[in-house]
């Protein structure tokens, strides 16, 4: 492992939290997060995290959606799941809209690496390089 590498995957252990996931088995899950000491004990100095996870189809694939749950208890997380998923869901709606439409007014270079490889074997390109093509 490169020093780096190591330096990212490194834990802090002030910093840990004890993972409790619900669900209801239909819409989606919600996880609190408990802080906890590098002893495994609670530490009530920080306060628990309330996280919501669900999914919408996207056509036929799923596309998962995580958001934060401002709440003090386990039910008022639930109280508050459906408004923030569908504010997420939305907001991520509205993401991958701008995603395509930068990707639609940017101008493809055949051979050019990303999205995809376009020009390469079964890229957007396809033989015969040089060439501009819009997507």
């Amino acid at each position: 492992m490169s020093e780096s590498t190591e330096q990212a995957a490194k834990m802090d252990p002030a910093s840990l939290y004890r993972e409790d996931v619900f669900t209801d088995r239909r819409i989606g899950a919600i996880k609190r997060l408990t802080p906890v000491t590098p002893e495994g004990e609670p530490d009530d100095s920080r306060d628990i995290i309330y996280s919501g996870e669900t999914q919408i189809m996207l056509g036929d694939q799923p596309l998962p959606i995580n958001f934060e749950l401002e709440a003090a208890s386990l039910g008022e997380a639930a109280e508050k799941f459906a408004d923030a998923a569908q504010k997420s869901a939305e907001e991520t709606l509205q993401r991958l809209q701008e995603m395509r439409r930068d990707m639609a007014s940017s101008i493809v270079v055949p051979g050019q690496e990303g999205m995809g490889g376009a020009g390469g074997p079964g890229g957007m390109g396809g033989p015969g390089g040089g060439k501009i093509r819009m997507p």
